[in-house]
């Protein structure tokens, strides 16, 4: 008599991943496939197909990923196993800065922040901290310094570029005067000093020259005399005052 044997199968595929690690691109974007992830599946009478759970990543998966591997083999039987995708960022960001030109104030101090020199620097995933080498200048720093510029994104990348900023004085001195009275000696004739008008001029970065418009009298000028002290800094700002020397005999 004849039989009729259905024959089936019923075994799933064997199922075998392995773990693997993915850097980000400049875009902050990265791809897998399913050859990444298969370590060797088989199935005795055939895969017919295999795919994954996720294969794109961004900047938020950071860290590590469980994602699953399904293979079907060629009678539907269907299998599965966790992988695990380690996304990893090593894309330093990019530093655009600008030069910049500070005036120092009345004090003769400056101070800048990293926003001033920075020109639009960026990172796929997000910067976290700007800093510059040095953010406050003084009277020493007059001219052009080159100073670092820092950005470092999220995932603790870091990339840096050098910028200048140049330090300038634009605040006059502050000249301070007396009025004075000066007696003529026996020839009619009188002399006087800057320091004889001066009261206490100053200025933060230091006076470099002073001088008077009259430091010579005589016996046509008897009586009350206009004159101005002028004071120019090392810097070269200059600024005046007026002081009266009263002139007897």
């Amino acid at each position: 008599a004849q039989a009729i044997v259905t024959i089936f199968d019923s075994i799933a595929p064997t199922v075998l991943v392995q773990n693997i690690t993915v850097a980000l691109d400049s875009f902050g974007l990265a791809s897998i496939s399913v050859n990444d992830i298969n370590n060797g599946t088989w199935d005795s009478c055939g895969v017919d197909s295999t795919f994954i759970s996720l294969d794109s990543f961004n900047c938020g998966n950071v860290g590590s990923n469980i994602i699953w591997f399904y293979a079907t083999d060629i009678y539907g039987n269907i299998d599965s196993a966790v992988a695990t995708v380690s996304v990893i960022d090593t894309i330093a960001p990019t530093v655009l800065v600008q030069n910049i030109t500070v005036a120092l104030d009345t004090t003769g101090n400056a101070n800048i922040t990293p926003a001033d020199v920075d020109n639009g620097s960026w990172d796929s995933c997000g910067i976290a901290t700007t800093i510059v080498s040095l953010d406050s200048f003084d009277c020493a720093n007059i001219g052009a310094n080159s100073i670092w510029f820092y950005a470092t994104d999220v995932n603790g990348n870091i990339d840096s570029a050098i910028v200048t900023v140049t330090i300038i004085d634009t605040i006059a001195p502050i000249v301070l005067v007396q009025n004075i009275t000066v007696a003529l000696d026996s020839f009619g004739s009188a002399n006087i000093l800057v320091s004889d008008i001066n009261n206490g001029s100053w200025d933060s970065c230091g006076i470099d020259t002073s001088y008077l418009s009259l430091d010579t009298f005589n016996c046509g000028n008897v009586g009350n005399n206009s004159i101005w002290l002028i004071a120019t800094d090392v810097n070269g700002n200059t600024d005046s005052a007026q002081a009266i020397v009263t002139l007897i005999d």
